[in-house]
């Protein structure tokens, strides 16, 4: 087995649903100091997070390896394979909780830094990991807050691998060169109970919704750009009624969410939303929350690094997107780092039976190390 896949299946035995590290990092911190990492324990509310740092030998930039220990939970676990923390490989698959968001990932980074700092011992510039355990759950403890805290010190992060399995069909088919914002709406819409026999006396919230609806799902929001497909509002969820089939309900409740692009702004789009509520006379309460804003990468030493390094090792080009939900770089990109995703295929993510081929992680190792020797030799 190679020290990438040994890894890997010891982060896997970990059951660290999220928040929970469940002693991942220690493991982390151990191999990483033993190569000249000083790293430090950020323990945040619920939530373990660390950042290490070593310092080469002459100037350069400041590349982070950033990703969680934090797993989804497994659903019931008899339907599996084999036992989800208990990694196997199987007709060449790693399988297990984590095999590849992200724990094949951090397994990558770790062996990639190793055996470039055996090769390359006075390399330039510094290495810095930021891991957190909260990147599953609310992300309210983890990543957002190292950063914070790297601000106070006044410590920039020049570029940024987040280790999210950005593969589609092979592994660096794709990288995350940017992400698109989430705007979430709790609306709650008012109207009167009363009987289905006697509408005059009463006033369905639901009847009052649906021309706004309507019109909230038809709005062209934006046309995106070259790099952000156009945005896009979706209902996610709507409750209304007693359950009874002779009752108008009083009040009707949405959840709804806006994943946009940089053409719009989290201000704009509620501002609109309002517009819109306001125009058909609703009696309304909403509660618009921002989870992320859209960042982008455009170009770059990284993306030129990544690039050239996925090139070198599968022979093949790589495709730059910014499709998919939000990660922690979200977090990240707002200092002004370049930030990219590179990671495994994403095919099983969240799904019984979670696995990644066993090769393409020490084919990931590769690319990083590669990464490595591209920014800072």
């Amino acid at each position: 087995m190679t020290p990438t896949l040994q890894l890997a299946f010891d982060l896997i035995r970990r059951r660290s649903i999220t928040p929970e590290d469940a002693g991942c990092m220690d493991l982390m911190i151990q191999r990483l100091e033993k190569i000249g990492f000083q790293a430090t324990r950020l323990r945040r509310g619920d939530t373990d997070n660390f950042w290490a740092v070593r310092n080469g030998q002459g100037k350069g930039p400041l590349l982070a390896f950033a990703g969680h220990t934090d797993v989804v939970p497994t659903g019931p676990e008899d339907n599996w394979s084999s036992p989800p923390f208990d990694p196997k490989i199987h007709d060449g698959f790693l399988y297990g909780r984590g095999a590849a968001d992200m724990k094949g990932s951090l397994a990558a980074m770790v062996v990639a830094c190793e055996e470039f700092i055996a090769a390359h011992p006075g390399h330039c510039g510094r290495i810095a990991f930021l891991i957190t355990s909260d990147e599953e759950g609310p992300a309210t403890n983890g990543t957002v807050k190292v950063v914070e805290w790297l601000e106070a010190r006044g410590e920039k992060i020049g570029g940024c691998i987040v280790g999210e399995p950005s593969s589609s069909e092979r592994v660096g088919d794709v990288i995350k060169n940017g992400r698109r914002g989430s705007l979430g709406l709790e609306l709650k819409v008012f109207g009167t109970q009363g009987h289905v026999a006697y509408p005059h006396l009463a006033e369905n919230p639901i009847h009052s919704l649906a021309p706004a609806l309507t019109e909230l799902t038809n709005e062209e929001w934006d046309q995106g750009n070259q790099f952000f497909p156009a945005t896009s509002f979706q209902v996610s969820n709507i409750n209304g009624g007693t359950g009874a089939t002779n009752v108008i309900p009083g009040e009707v409740d949405l959840l709804c969410n806006w994943r946009f692009s940089t053409e719009s702004t989290a201000e704009g789009l509620e501002a609109r939303a309002r517009a819109i509520l306001d125009k058909h006379h609703l009696k309304y309460e909403a509660n618009f929350n921002v989870s992320g804003h859209p960042f982008l990468t455009a170009e770059g030493p990284l993306v030129h690094a990544v690039e050239q390094a996925i090139q070198k090792i599968t022979g093949k080009e790589t495709e730059l997107s910014t499709a998919g939900g939000t990660s922690d770089g979200r977090f990240i990109a707002p200092t002004g780092a370049q930030v990219v995703e590179l990671g495994p295929v994403n095919a099983t993510i969240h799904k019984v039976d979670e696995r990644v081929k066993a090769d393409d992680l020490d084919i990931l190792k590769e690319i990083y190390r590669e990464v490595l020797k591209e920014l800072l030799i």
